[in-house]
């Protein structure tokens, strides 16, 4: 139980900060249940008191019956009981979401601090679990775990106290005998439903992740025959999928059947306590009526913790993987005197950086000495591994050094703040990254108030102006999820104009030109030479070809071999 609160303490204090908003929930779901109460036990007693009233003057027994007080308690209770669950519905749906809003941003804002080594130890789809599903699995921690156990107490309560006034004895059993059920609702179907749930989380993250990996490498899989057996993987975690969902429907419909008989075999108590008080004269016959009808209602209040403690399990699951996400810190500190970066082309040092990445055999980088000069355009040359894209990562600061120094013109960049630092570096990284926006906001991801003048000059450098200018849309065409609207090509040029428009002084251009034919690459080759001019320059390219189409204005090359200069 402590481990159980502990887990959950993270999220119960965050509910706390808005007690008064969940309170007024509660409230709400409060007064549902006890209009449903009110409703069933007064209209027990009204028709019990009108027949037998009618009873008495069909056998010339003078009698009277007041029927307007309770029947406007009548309608009272059945416009409370509908008006208090709408209400209810709105406002407890409205409040949840809201703080999964919260939480999600937050959450987010937790991962976009990451470091690249943080973020490599997950998939890309585990921390989109982590952001949607997990998150979401958490609205039933105050709509099914904390509310409706509570007002189902207050249910008992009521109900019992009711009872109570009346007939004391028949109040203590009816009590003693919810009590009982709401423990084995609360505690007993929780236990035998918590590994199955927590299970059934782990299970669907997996699923998830599989199917995207398999939607993303369709044609691979196709094409290379091995379809059938990412196929087999996902059938088994369906399998596992459903076995688990129907051990806990089995459980949650054990729960359903013991409200159902719980509640009737109380009521039957109370009935059997009540007619002996009836027929000992101590107790009236509508009175004894009501009783079993105010114990029936208890369904309502009962009914839905079943099927919500038995999936505790998986709100345990979902509250343990985001806790362990919000302990989460980047190794990358800003510092706390912030060095200032000049306004020139910068001069870069990396002095005997060594790094590895996390369960990497070898390290990435090794002793590594490397110098460019303030204006130098350097190209770093090497096959795949040989530690290029480290070296950027470096530059930019997506990674810390695991020994030795980096320094821009002079300063550590451990000192320098990192907004400054990345807005100061124009970096093109190895894959083209586009999101499902238009071309316009595509582009402005560098620079968020360029004007639309800018937008055209940059496309214009990398020959894409007249083809956008032909689109029925112009810069507000959208280029589709991950850019799949555009060819190859394009998607790499249109990166490359996002790499422009942000006019840094210091620019690292992985593999400029992939993807683009040769007479191509060598004219916005020439063009990127004049804009280049002035600025220190890193290109990180395979091997040169010295056909026109290489990076503009290389001053020096360097090749790398297991992160060491070859």
């Amino acid at each position: 139980m402590s481990t159980l609160i502990s887990e959950l303490r993270p999220w119960l204090t965050l509910l706390a900060r808005r007690r008064s908003r969940m309170a007024l929930g509660a409230l709400l779901l409060t007064l549902t249940v006890g209009a449903a109460i009110g409703l069933l036990a007064l209209s027990g007693w009204f028709i019990t008191a009108t027949a037998m009233t009618g009873a008495l003057l069909a056998a010339g027994v003078a009698a009277s019956l007041d029927v307007y007080a309770p029947g406007a308690g009548i309608r009272l209770f059945a416009v409370l009981r509908t008006v208090a669950r709408y209400l209810e519905r709105i406002y407890n749906h409205d409040s949840v979401l809201r703080l999964l809003a919260e939480l999600r941003s937050g959450m987010f804002a937790v991962l976009a601090r990451l470091d690249a080594r943080a973020l490599g130890r997950r998939r890309a789809s585990e921390w989109l679990n982590r952001l949607t599903a997990d998150i979401d699995t958490l609205d039933s921690l105050y709509l099914r775990l904390l509310a409706p156990p509570l007002v189902a107490l207050l249910a008992i309560a009521l109900v019992s106290g009711l009872l109570g006034i009346f007939l004391l004895p028949a109040g203590l059993a009816v009590g003693s005998a919810l009590l009982a059920l709401w423990a084995w609702l609360v505690v007993g179907q929780a236990c035998l439903g918590m590994v199955a749930s927590a299970r059934r989380v782990a299970t669907l993250d997996r699923l998830r992740g599989r199917i995207l990996e398999t939607l993303q490498g369709l044609a691979e899989l196709t094409s290379y025959g091995t379809l059938a057996r990412h196929r087999d993987r996902i059938d088994e975690d369906q399998a596992a999928l459903y076995a688990d969902q129907w051990h806990l429907g089995r459980i949650s419909a054990l729960g359903n059947a013991l409200v159902g008989f719980g509640v009737s075999l109380t009521a039957v108590l109370a009935l059997w306590l009540a007619a002996e008080a009836y027929r000992a004269e101590a107790l009236s016959g509508p009175l004894m009526v009501m009783m079993p009808l105010a114990v029936l209602a208890m369904g309502e209040a009962l009914g839905a913790l079943p099927a919500s403690f038995t999936a505790l399990g998986a709100t345990r699951a979902a509250a343990r993987r985001l806790n362990a996400l919000g302990r989460s810190r980047s190794v990358l500190s800003e510092p706390e005197a912030q060095a200032a970066l000049g306004e020139g082309a910068p001069a870069l040092r990396l002095h005997n950086v060594t790094l590895q990445y996390p369960g990497a055999l070898t390290p990435a980088l090794a002793g590594l000495d490397l110098t460019v000069e303030a204006g130098e355009r350097l190209a770093l040359l090497g096959a795949s591994g040989a530690g290029k894209s480290s070296v950027a990562a470096l530059l930019v600061r997506l990674l810390d050094p695991d020994q030795g120094e980096v320094k821009r013109d002079g300063r550590e960049l451990a000192t320098v703040a990192l907004d400054d630092l990345r807005t100061r570096t124009a970096y093109l990284t190895q894959h083209s990254e586009l999101f499902d926006d238009s071309l316009a906001a595509n582009l402005r991801l560098a620079a968020p108030d360029a004007e639309e003048a800018a937008l055209w000059r940059v496309l214009r450098l990398v020959e894409l102006d007249a083809w956008a200018r032909a689109l029925p849309q112009g810069l507000e065409t959208w280029v589709g999820e991950g850019g799949r609207q555009l060819s190859g090509g394009q998607a790499r040029r249109l990166v490359l104009a996002r790499v422009l428009l942000l006019e840094a002084r210091l620019v690292i251009l992985d593999e400029p030109f992939a993807g683009l034919d040769r007479p191509m690459a060598a004219r916005i080759a020439e063009r990127l030479d004049a804009w280049l001019s002035g600025r220190t320059v890193l290109y990180l390219v395979h091997q040169l070809r010295h056909d026109g189409s290489d990076p503009p204005g290389i001053t020096r090359t360097l090749t790398l071999r297991d992160g060491r200069p070859d």
